[in-house]
Order: C-alpha cells, then structure tokens, then sequence
C-alpha cells in the first residue's frame, strides 16, 4: 500500500539560496569596509553617505550582471550537454541503454535489475533519465540566470542598507565602532539564517561569516587609517 507524505527537501533552496546568501553577505562586508575605511580616513558624514549610496547603486548592479552572465554560462553548459545527449540517443540507443545499465549496476544494482531499471526509464523519458543519471541535471538544480541576477542584486542593497543606515543614526565619533559592531551582528544573523535555511549547524554558518567579515573591515579600515587624510 502506498503511503503519501510530504518532505520538505533542503536542496529545492540551492538555487536561490546560494544567490540571497551571497548578495547579502557581500552587501553587508562590502558597505561595512567602504564606510569603514572612509569614515577612518576622518572624512565627514556627507562624503561618507554620497560614497556609500554610490556604492550600493554600484555593488548591486555589478552582482545583477555577474550572477546573470555567470549562471548563464552555467545554463549554455547544461543546455549544449543535453543537446549532445540527444543526439547520442537518436544515433547510439543501444549504446546509451548499456551505459545507463552499467551506471546502475555501480550503484549496486543486479545485472538484470538494472537492465530493466534502464529499460523502463529509457521508455519513459530516455533523455531525462540520461540527464539525471549520467551527467547529474535535474529540475531542481537548473540555472536560473534570471532569478540568480534579481536575487543577489536585491539582498545585495539590502544588505548594504543595514550598515549605511547605521551610519547615520550613530554619532560621528562611534561611526567606526558603531557601524564595525553592528555589521557583525548583522553578518551573524545572516550567517544564522542561512544555515538554518540550509538545514546546515547555525553556530558553523555564524561564525564563518562574521570572522571573514570581520577580517574584510579590518582590512579596510587599516587603509584609510594609514592613507587618510586629517579632515
């Protein structure tokens, strides 16, 4: 008797995960070092702000055009596979149907089990099989140039609003501390979210973030310190 149920699977998420975590993360390290580094050089309020929305504008844009050519490529990729697997089975169907076998019966199939297992999924759908099984395409792990580019530029502003806002409602005399603590708080959370988002250990995915984060503002900071100029 078959039993229906419902399975909530962490890899439905890969795709538009992948892209909100990175926009979000390299928001906030990006917009972080930038006032940072500006505010550390004792440049005034206004310089940092106009510096800081023309980096937003910037940074956000940039992940739009970097996540839509590069996911692109990835889907050319997938797609000019297919388009040979296709017509390796219009020409070399017996030949196809002997590597899904031999596929199935290194995952631990018997001969036979698995000639029929080929068999029947061959006459189903034969390039769906042989792109899930032979080069490991799936519906759910399909680039999306689209959703990549729209996703990362978004969580890209948002997460580069987080430390520019904090910079206007902290005095001028705590922007560095100010904006530096709370970005790593924000960076934490993130970190957080997207682990628990992932099914990952939250504590693993905070603290990875915040360190690297931590180690980009530094970085940053250090440069406008040392090359700076007394306002």
């Amino acid at each position: 008797m078959y039993i229906s149920h419902f399975e909530n699977h962490y890899t439905t998420r890969i795709g538009w995960l992948r892209a909100a975590v990175l926009g979000a993360n390299d928001g906030i390290v990006s917009m972080a070092s930038l006032v940072l580094g500006i505010a550390a050089a004792n440049v005034g309020r206004d310089q940092i702000l106009l510096t800081g929305v023309a980096g937003l504008v910037a940074g956000a844009m940039s992940m739009a055009a970097g996540e839509y050519v590069s996911v692109s490529s990835q889907a050319d990729v997938e797609s000019a596979e297919l388009i040979r697997e296709r017509y390796e089975l219009d020409n070399s169907w017996d030949y196809e149907r002997a590597e899904l076998t031999e596929l199935y019966i290194e995952r631990g199939l018997e001969p036979e089990l698995a000639q029929q297992v080929a068999d029947k999924l061959m006459a189903h759908d034969a390039l769906a099989a042989h792109a899930r099984d032979e080069l490991g395409l799936s519906g759910i792990h399909q680039a999306k140039p689209i959703q990549a580019a729209f996703v990362s530029a978004t969580t890209f502003a948002a997460g580069a609003a987080l430390p520019l806002g904090l910079m206007l409602l902290i005095p001028p005399a705590m922007i560095v501390a100010g904006v530096a603590t709370g970005s790593l708080v924000c960076l934490a959370f993130l970190g957080a979210l997207a682990a628990r988002a992932g099914g990952a250990k939250v504590f693993i995915g905070a603290g990875r973030v915040t360190l690297w984060g931590a180690v980009a503002m530094m970085a940053t900071a250090a440069v406008g310190h040392f090359f700076g100029v007394v306002a």
